[in-house]
């Protein structure tokens, strides 16, 4: 079994020559270090490059934290959305039982709040927080986003008239600014106990902070081994400009050569529904970092082998727009085999004494072939097994091609001035003090 996560580009290799992935790749090492010198655009939010190292001094306080946390009550619900959200869901149910929620031996639910404003969601939340021993989770930078301020507001007051202020106070944890901002604030007058989200280290690459951390922490997982995992892929890419064996290097050439193909769509693949967050942490991170400017690639997702029965035909036969980086898991930590029935009555004995592992292994490598006979290429990711360690090396390989592929397209990867284009109109909408004129306007053209 190999040591790290690795790319594979032999199914690749049809469209675009290993060559040509070289030959950028090579190139990319300038912006490997523009990274690493911080004198490339974004040069204030490059925290994150060195997390892995700058964490560790704060893993005892986010353990001990998480448990007390656990001690106190029966279940945490973290508040927050997109960077202050995604990651720790993503590596929470990537390592998590497929049915935790249904587990009898379970000591610790974690639940989640502020990724919407659905009125149905917070309201089905609380009937079931209701008969809970809880404890929140707020994560806000500023204390002000829409959609968390909003939950943590709901959700605080609802926790002190169950347990009362005091009791209330001491279940709630903030990760927030180190000194500025309404959550911040709100920390401090009430003493919460709080983390601190550092000033260099935006959302979506937060989540080897206290952002992603402490949730994760709170759910069981061993967040030391996740930190292992990506100190060691920090090694293999962030100062290594040998491209040939940078695994970042390569994935940021290959899928920016697709891109000056036509192929503006590139879809993460998984085959195993324990990354389907995952993808979801992946999408924010390439398309809230690459796509601006008219320029980017389209990130989506897909689980496989679920979604060739729906999305399959078009992958297939649609428009020849679309690649696809599939994550291969070479082993499962558990074991399951395909039994022997005397009658065949479904015609499955051919499987018989076979792991369902093999099966999906057999069901990827068959629709590697088929869609590269489709005329649509596939980057191959090998992951050793599904742990701590393996999703730690992912997080930080992911981030490091992030960073490097937004240099190549000449954009800033770590800014997202879109993002507030749909709030202005919301607040407009509103009547937030201040947008009154604004949202006159907006009403007049909704008429």
């Amino acid at each position: 079994m190999e040591k790290n996560i690795a790319i594979d580009l032999k199914s690749f290799a049809g469209f675009i020559s290993y060559e040509e992935v070289m030959a950028l790749a090579k190139q990319s090492v300038r912006h490997l270090d523009a990274l690493n010198s911080g004198t490339g655009a974004g040069n204030d939010f490059l925290g994150w490059l060195s997390l892995p190292e700058d964490i560790q001094k704060q893993l005892d306080k986010i353990e001990k934290r998480a448990e007390h946390i656990r001690s106190v009550s029966d279940t945490t619900v973290v508040i927050g959305i997109g960077g202050s959200y995604l990651g720790a869901r993503a590596v929470i149910e990537a390592l998590a039982h497929s049915f935790a929620p249904l587990l009898r031996s379970k000591k610790h639910e974690v639940l989640f709040a502020g990724q919407n404003i659905c009125e149905d969601y917070i309201s089905d939340l609380t009937e079931i927080l209701e008969d809970r021993d809880y404890s929140i989770i707020v994560i806000s930078k500023s204390g002000t986003t829409t959609e968390p301020a909003i939950a943590f507001r709901i959700l605080r007051d609802h926790l002190e008239k169950k347990v009362g202020k005091d009791r209330a106070a001491e279940r709630i944890t903030a990760v927030t600014d180190s000194s500025a901002g309404a959550l911040r604030s709100l920390a401090d007058l009430n003493g919460y106990e709080s983390f601190v989200i550092p000033d260099d280290v935006g959302g979506r690459f937060s989540v080897l902070s206290p952002v992603g951390l402490l949730p994760v922490a709170v759910a069981g997982t061993d967040i030391r081994k996740l930190i292992e995992g990506a100190r060691d892929m920090e090694l293999i890419t962030r100062r290594n400009r040998d491209a040939v064996n940078n695994p970042a290097l390569l994935y940021a050439a290959a899928r920016n050569l697709m891109l000056q193909t036509g192929r503006s769509l590139e879809i993460l693949v998984g085959f195993t529904p324990k990354l389907r967050y995952f993808s979801e942490w992946w999408k924010q991170l390439f398309g809230e970092s690459e796509g601006k400017e008219g320029k980017g690639i389209f990130p989506a997702s897909a689980e496989f082998t679920t979604d060739l029965h729906s999305l399959g035909q078009y992958i297939q036969e649609g428009q020849r727009i679309i690649f696809e980086t599939i994550l291969l898991i070479s082993e499962t930590e558990k074991k399951v085999t395909i039994a022997l029935e005397k009658d065949d009555y479904d015609q499955l004995n051919y499987l018989a004494g076979k792991r369902l592992s093999e099966v999906n292994h057999c069901a990827g490598e068959g629709t590697i072939l088929a869609h590269n006979e489709g005329n649509v290429p596939v980057i191959r990711i090998n992951i050793p097994v599904l742990n701590e360690y393996y999703i730690g090396q992912l997080i930080y390989f992911f981030e490091t091609a992030c960073a490097v592929s937004g240099y190549i397209l000449d954009v800033n990867p770590f800014d997202q001035p879109g993002v507030e284009a749909y709030k202005k109109n919301m607040f407009a909408l509103l009547n937030k003090p201040g947008f009154e004129e604004a949202g006159k306007k907006l009403r007049e053209k909704l008429k």
